[in-house]
């Protein structure tokens, strides 16, 4: 299974206060970058819950796609090809995977959102904070349920299991426990890329502008130059999602940003082309279902298009608490669904002859239900005292 085939992690907070007020732009000399006064948004001051919303149905998408939408490891769990088991909705899971996509967008613009006047201790610290403690759970978990006999699936080694817990397993070439977690790979490099260009400088409109139109332009050059390195380090392939995601943060802050609507829609241009290159299939492709190119473009623009309407403040009706929590239940989730799913899977459908619709909807309930247990009883104890240990001030 190639890298893009492999599905991603929600590590975004959950919710995050817009912006109450926009300070006015740094004066610019003539030659630089215009800054129209900023407009508030519409619903200012509300916290985003339809983004975490959008964050749940991204990560809902990834599960249907992981047991319903392609072959593999889940056919061992169905007894035969997910194809056989949902033969009308099959086709429509296919395209879950461009879930991660939508998950690169939000993380573009919550980033950026959280990372805008924060100095680089707090934004490390934050971003330690929310994505290991429910990783760490997830790969002891996952690691133990494995090694039970009663399991078909094969547990990594020793080894390669504590190097997971570092989240450096995707670089040093180690087996991961969690076949997901190559998506949070990609999240620490914009991370680190982020952080160093615009958070320890000091975020402002101009910095974020010409971070957003380098990087795009380093991305091209690095696909050109076909430089392992530069690969790395810049994502090609993701990165227009990433950097789509900020820009539509500069909507948010102001909806009549040109140079923001630029970012967006070149990002979505470049975006669209690697979605296509990387996840379409003919439909006789081994493991994988029939997926167009019309259909991988019309999924992206609508990630596009409905993270541009939460910026633009059309969602602010959608208030409800429990968005919320369904934000905070979105990484766990996504965490443990595809190889623990497996195994409910196993248990409902070959143990318990539940029928396959039947066992696709418990097994969902089941990793979200898991997902909550994590959240209350890892996330919410450990989060905290790992943000306050890495915020304590350190010896001069």
């Amino acid at each position: 299974m190639t890298t893009s085939e492999q599905t991603m992690a929600a590590p975004d907070p959950g919710s995050v206060p817009t912006p109450t007020a926009v300070g006015p732009t740094p004066s610019l000399s003539p030659a630089a970058v215009p800054s129209p006064a900023p407009v508030r948004p519409r619903g200012g001051g509300a916290r985003l819950r339809a983004l975490d919303g959008l964050r749940l149905v991204a990560a809902l998408m990834v599960a249907a796609y992981h047991y319903g939408g392609r072959d593999g490891e889940v056919t061992q769990a169905w007894g035969s090809s997910p194809r056989h088991q949902f033969p009308t909705l099959h086709p429509f899971f296919a395209y879950g995977c461009l879930g991660v996509q939508i998950f690169f967008v939000i993380s573009g613009f919550v980033i950026c959102m959280s990372g805008w006047g924060r100095p680089l201790r707090s934004f490390f610290a934050s971003r330690a904070s929310r994505l290991l403690p429910a990783y760490w759970a997830a790969i002891v978990l996952v690691t133990a349920v494995f090694a039970l006999p009663a399991v078909a699936y094969k547990a990594v080694s020793p080894s390669d299991a504590l190097v997971n817990l570092t989240l450096m397993q995707q670089p040093l070439g180690v087996d991961r426990v969690l076949g997901v977690c190559w998506t949070l790979w990609a999240e620490i490099r914009f991370y680190a890329l982020f952080a160093l260009c615009i958070v320890l400088p000091g975020a402002n409109r101009r910095r974020v502008i010409l971070f957003c139109a380098c990087w795009t332009l380093a991305a091209a050059i690095a696909q050109g130059a076909q430089m392992p390195l530069l690969n790395i380090v810049l994502m090609p392939e993701y990165a227009p999602f990433f950097i789509g995601g900020i820009g539509l943060y500069l909507v948010h802050r102001d909806r009549r940003d040109a140079y923001a609507w630029g970012i967006v829609a070149v990002s979505w241009l470049i975006g669209q082309h690697y979605a296509v290159q990387g996840l379409w299939h003919a439909a006789n492709a081994p493991g994988f279902s029939y997926r167009s190119a019309t259909g991988i473009i019309l999924v992206v623009t609508l990630g596009f298009v409905a993270v541009a309407a939460i910026a633009l403040g059309l969602f602010g009706w959608a208030n409800w608490r429990w968005l919320t929590v369904a934000g905070a239940l979105t990484y766990p989730f996504y965490l443990v669904h595809e190889h623990l799913g497996w195994v409910v899977i196993h248990a409902l459908h070959k143990g318990l002859g539940i029928p396959s619709y039947g066992t696709f909807l418990l097994t969902v309930a089941a990793m979200l239900l898991l997902a909550w247990l994590l959240n209350r009883f890892v996330e919410d104890l450990l989060t905290p005292r790992i943000r306050r240990v890495l915020t304590r001030p350190g010896p001069a």
